[in-house]
């Protein structure tokens, strides 16, 4: 998904995961988190809000915590959460 080297804390980045984007998100206590990175109400791609600490939705201004889980507006359901390991420089997701 990225290059560890490349992370830095309070920062999310999109990837390919699939046909799909997920969001890997190094939160700004060092942690790592990936999640999709499709909105659960329309679709949308979501993207990380440093400035808030939270994954927001443009589109209808939805917003998950670093959990997925839906906060507010019309997202319906969470993101769903994926597994995450460093391997070398290499920061690897799969399905949880």
């Amino acid at each position: 998904a990225a290059k560890f080297k490349d992370l830095k804390p309070n920062m999310g980045v999109i990837f390919k995961f699939g046909s799909k984007p997920g969001i890997l998100i190094m939160a700004a206590d060092g942690s790592l988190r990936a999640l999709s990175a499709v909105c659960t109400h329309l679709d949308c791609t979501v993207k990380y809000r440093p400035d808030l600490q939270k994954i927001h939705c443009a589109c209808h201004n939805g917003m998950y915590d670093l959990n997925g889980q839906n906060l507010s507006g019309p997202p319906p359901r969470p993101l769903r959460q994926f597994k995450v390991a460093q391997k070398g420089d290499d920061v690897i997701v799969t399905r949880a």
